[in-house]
């Protein structure tokens, strides 16, 4: 995949993650600093420059015929359309804008409804997979105190945060864009089994908010992972190339890593305190929590490769459903 098809499909991503038109300030901000991040990582220079992507993109200067006029390939097609719809479904229901955009999107990119809907299969089994229980505002309002765990339930949840953790940094190794979209329910679903541990049951809508208050939002953390896969030139690979992707991978195993481990330790500390972290003590938290967690990172990169090697999807999606 070339420099030029690689900024066509990571733009048409930035055009997906702002299709609803709805992006709360939050979440425009972590755009923006992914663009930046990104950027910073390309090796391409001004070719791939993802901050002047994010501005065509927000000032409308970015064009979906152009753009698709540069994937010349099924395979870069294909995948353009399956990270647009995974950058979409990664914050929920599809609104009547993200469907008028992906509509659009596949009609440009010549693919038929048949193929479109192949494409997009994999994205709704991890969405239907990740889907939490729903539960009444009423009946959540009412927690207000949180259970106190014995010291071998306390150990189990550290190894569950851990493991997390390390099929989360596993995942960012494998070329298949399924593995970096299960990231994100994996990671909503351990911060919603830790609440549960607690004695509070959640619903999406809470964890959701949560993710975006420490800066982790869900269209924003997928994006900036399928960039980096983009950037690193991982997309495309056949798995027997993976040990030769390892050191490629490096940035997104540490930021996938710390960031899952980091969330599951804030979860621990919010929800055992009965939830009474205020928005700027849960920022401020998150990011004291985020260097250790790298630096943690280091010590179990054996397990994530071998993680890497022998992680499946009949594994991955019983994870998300636990």
């Amino acid at each position: 995949m070339n420099a030029e098809q690689q900024k066509a499909i990571l733009t048409l991503c930035l055009m997906a993650a702002l299709s609803d038109g709805n992006k709360d300030g939050r979440e425009r901000d972590a755009l923006q600093r992914i663009a930046g991040q990104l950027n910073a990582e390309a090796s391409g220079g001004d070719t791939l420059n993802v901050e002047t992507m994010y501005q065509d993109v927000i000032f409308g200067r970015a064009s979906i015929d152009s753009l698709t006029a540069a994937l010349t390939d099924a395979q870069s097609r294909n995948l353009a359309y399956e990270m647009a719809v995974h950058v979409i479904d990664a914050d929920g229901v599809q609104s009547e804008s993200e469907r008028a955009f992906l509509n659009v999107l596949r009609g440009k990119l010549g693919l038929t409804e048949a193929e479109a809907s192949a494409i997009a299969q994999e994205a709704d089994g991890l969405a239907a997979a990740a889907a939490l229980p729903t539960v009444a505002a009423a009946a959540a309002a009412q927690l207000s105190a949180s259970r106190v765990l014995s010291a071998a339930e306390q150990a189990e949840l550290d190894k569950s945060i851990l493991n997390a953790s390390i099929l989360n940094g596993a995942l960012e190794l494998l070329p298949q864009s399924w593995a970096t979209m299960a990231i994100i329910p994996l990671q909503t679903r351990l911060v919603y089994n830790i609440g549960k541990r607690y004695g509070y049951e959640l619903d999406s809508g809470h964890i959701k908010e949560f993710l975006a208050t420490v800066g982790v939002g869900l269209a924003s953390q997928y994006l900036e992972q399928a960039g980096r896969k983009l950037i690193g030139g991982l997309f495309g690979k056949l798995a027997g190339g993976l040990v030769g992707g390892l050191a490629r991978g490096a940035t997104g195993i540490a930021f996938s890593f710390a960031s899952t481990y980091a969330l599951g330790e804030l979860a621990k500390r919010y929800y055992s305190g009965g939830r009474t972290m205020s928005t700027d003590v849960l920022k401020q938290t998150f990011d004291q929590l985020l260097t250790p967690a790298k630096d943690l990172q280091a010590k179990y990169l054996p397990q994530i490769q071998e993680k890497a090697r022998t992680v499946n999807m009949g594994d991955v999606m019983a994870m998300v459903k636990r």
